[in-house]
């Protein structure tokens, strides 16, 4: 898998000149230039550093992109790792190669996983430079894809790290610019790094089956070609590989066995015109009976990344399953190539990705302004942008494309904000569903909305895209942020009202105003009364800036003092209830946040909690807090186990706990009559840790079925 040809500048002017350019003397400057600046420099396999870039660029001439790209691909690190400047690239190559070289540097500083607030701002950039110029994010799928290549040279964890990020984010995105054989390729050698032995699994059955499955397809092949030469049809067919990612994917969506999956056949028949397609489909309907669902028709209706073909399911001779792909050459081109076979130039500039359909999801995300939090952007990516789609008619007969799971308030959300916040039912294909509805392809949808209506809480627990979940959280916020407001402004007006003040009369002194703001480090009015309102601040606080405090009150909110041992350090806040939240139990060592809650202190939930991303509506609410290692502290986890119904078996449950310094607070056992029990325990542990150690041990014991945590 690492081993790669030795590609030299010569490889990539041979490509070119195939591709019709024929005016290399700015690739062979770029060449000289990009030598001198990696000199010395080695990659982890040892080669030359300078091979790397030079089969990036011999990737990017595959794909028969523009010289200026491939010119970006030689040049693509230089400012991240060597000392050339921006001006020194435009001005020896132009503005234009500047702009991408200076694109594919910023994508290649984005840490996917990272909270820190420039990496956000980065990730922004990132997709502006990809609306700019689209060819920032293609030279940044070469790149990836020669790492990929020769990713056995890196140590284990970062293979992996890698791995990951390729097959969440680059692939994906490959997917959605079209560029077919990039994405299959990137998902096989993922599969490879991240889940080696069933990868190879599969490889070897699929190399078991080759001989029979060539012979079944060889007689399909013969068939359909004597009835096309009986209609003058003139087509080319073939075998559509498949590949191994895609298999483990069916394998693990539909719970099926290899064979099960492996069984179904797949050709591809290209031919010259769009009536050809539909022509060559009737044939094959008339000579296999096609399986009902198994049709779509993505001539008519092309997927967002330009995609366009016919798919047929039948079951052919001997009871097989066979697919069908039926398109043109032309689009046969745009399936494996994507945005690089609409490479086009208007008035010699690339064309532009705003002016393109097919970049309407970009545009989206892009305007989506509530997208601040660092990781909210990349949420938005994987969430609303990456996914399978579906595809969904308005009553007027428009086209909405949302991700699969999807339900009538994503679509609500999708066509503006109001539909969705006052969305109260929606009727696909003329039949009222539930909200929770989730929308296949093809199913026109006509949403229900009334002026009574608000987005409720509960919908964050079933809308699929980002776009609505960020709408609904911020119609919620807003609205809790008034009733704090109002509530703040009573409590206010009632304590200066039983010391004989007007609140009106302070805050309309603009001294007095400001006094109080200074003193609490607040913005403006509201801010005070917000504050009051979510228990940030007391409203006894602001009464004590005019009135002199009586010696036996105390100048702070009334808060419960924290328990003895309390495992938390929260920064700038003493004398708080810290609770621990039931929904995800966080144990020492699990990155947490904390909650401001009304009445109840700060509740510390997992970092990535679920509920906590719902709740959590008011950013200002949500507090950095530490495990306090300085304190020894056990936390209390309910542990499930099934097992084997036998005799010791609980024995050697609770040696393990003991012998690793777990104490048991409760537990019960009971028998489910096929042969095997289910046990509970109460256990108090340390660490996730230690918890994961007593996790590990009980596994390795033999009729253990299942462990799991609550």
């Amino acid at each position: 898998m690492s081993s790669q040809k030795l590609v030299r500048l010569m490889d990539i002017q041979d490509i070119l000149k195939k591709n019709g350019i024929s005016d290399l003397e700015k690739l062979h400057k770029a060449y000289v230039y990009a030598a001198q600046k990696y000199r010395g420099q080695q990659r982890k396999s040892g080669e030359p550093y300078l091979s790397h870039p030079l089969n990036v660029a011999y990737i990017l001439a595959e794909m028969n992109m523009d010289l200026d790209t491939v010119i970006g691909g030689i040049l693509h690190d230089t400012l991240e790792d060597t000392d050339a400047t921006y001006e020194e690239l435009a001005e020896m190559f132009g503005e234009d190669i500047a702009f991408i070289v200076d694109g594919v540097s910023k994508i290649g500083k984005i840490k996917f996983k990272s909270s820190e607030e420039k990496q956000a701002e980065n990730f922004r950039k990132m997709l502006i430079s990809m609306s700019k110029d689209v060819r920032v994010i293609v030279i940044k799928h070469a790149d990836r894809l020669h790492n990929m290549r020769t990713i056995d040279h890196l140590d284990e964890e970062k293979r992996k790290r890698v791995a990951k990020e390729t097959l969440e984010i680059y692939a994906p995105l490959a997917h959605r610019l079209g560029i077919a054989w990039i994405k299959w390729e990137m998902e096989d050698m993922c599969f490879r790094v991240l889940n080696p032995e069933m990868y190879y699994d599969i490889y070897n059955k699929v190399k078991l089956k080759r001989s029979e499955r060539e012979s079944y397809l060889n007689e399909i092949i013969s068939i359909l070609k004597s009835h096309m030469k009986e209609e003058k049809i003139d087509a080319e067919i073939f075998g559509r590989p498949k590949h191994f990612y895609s298999i483990y994917n069916k394998m693990v969506k539909k719970k099926s066995s290899f064979n099960e999956i492996y069984d179904l056949l797949a050709l591809r028949i290209l031919v010259n015109s769009v009536p050809e397609c539909y022509a060559v489909l009737g044939l094959i309907h008339s000579l296999w009976k096609p399986i009902q669902g198994r049709f779509k028709d993505y001539i008519a209706m092309p997927k967002s990344n330009m995609y366009q073909s016919l798919h047929t399911t039948v079951i052919g001779p001997k009871g097989m399953t066979v697919e069908f792909q039926i398109r043109t050459h032309r689009m046969n081109r745009i399936a494996e190539e994507g945005i690089a076979a609409h490479w086009k130039y208007k008035e010699g500039k690339p064309f532009d990705p705003k002016e393109n359909k097919s970049f309407v999801w970009l545009r989206q995300l892009l305007d989506q302004k509530e997208l601040k939090r660092p990781q909210d952007l990349v949420d938005a990516l994987k969430e609303d942008i990456l996914p399978a789609q579906i595809y969904l008619f308005t009553p007027a007969g428009d086209v909405v494309e949302l991700p699969r799971g999807s339900t009538p308030i994503d679509f609500a959300y999708n066509i503006h904000s109001e539909v969705g916040n006052t969305c109260v039912g929606a009727k696909v294909n003329g039949r009222m569903v539930p909200l929770r509805y989730k929308l296949r392809s093809g199913e026109k949808v006509e949403v229900l909305t009334s002026s009574n209506q608000e987005p409720r809480r509960d919908w964050l627990n079933f809308v699929k895209t980002n776009r609505a979940k960020t709408r609904i959280r911020s119609f919620l916020r807003k609205k809790e942020q008034d009733r704090a407001i109002q509530i703040g402004h009573d409590l206010l007006e009632k304590e200066f009202k039983n010391n004989d003040l007007k609140l009106k009369d302070i805050v309309s002194n603009s001294k007095d105003l400001e006094k109080i703001l200074n003193k609490f480090n607040l913005s403006d009015e509201e801010d005070i009364y917000k504050n009051i309102g979510f228990g940030r601040l007391s409203a006894k606080q602001v009464l004590h800036l005019f009135v002199a405090a009586d010696e036996k009150e105390e100048d702070v909110i009334s808060k419960p003092s924290p328990k003895k041992g309390e495992p938390f350090k929260i920064e700038g806040v003493d004398n708080v209830m810290v609770k621990v939240a039931k929904c995800c139990n966080p144990l020492p060592g699990d990155d947490v946040k904390g909650y401001v809650s009304r009445g109840r202190g700060v509740i510390v939930h997992k970092a990535d909690c679920k509920n906590l991303e719902n709740i959590a509506l008011d950013d200002d609410r949500v507090i950095d807090v530490v495990w306090d290692s300085s304190q020894k502290y056990k936390m209390v986890v309910r542990l499930y186990t099934v097992t084997e119904d036998r005799p010791g078996m609980i024995n050697e449950l609770t040696t393990i706990m003991n012998n690793l310094g777990v104490n048991i607070v409760e537990m019960s056992a009971k028998s489910s009559g096929d042969t095997k029990a289910k046990q509970s325990y109460h256990i108090e542990v340390s660490s996730k840790d230690q918890l994961q150690k007593v996790k590990d041990k009980i596994k390795s014991i033999k009729g253990v079925y299942s462990v799991v945590t609550r």
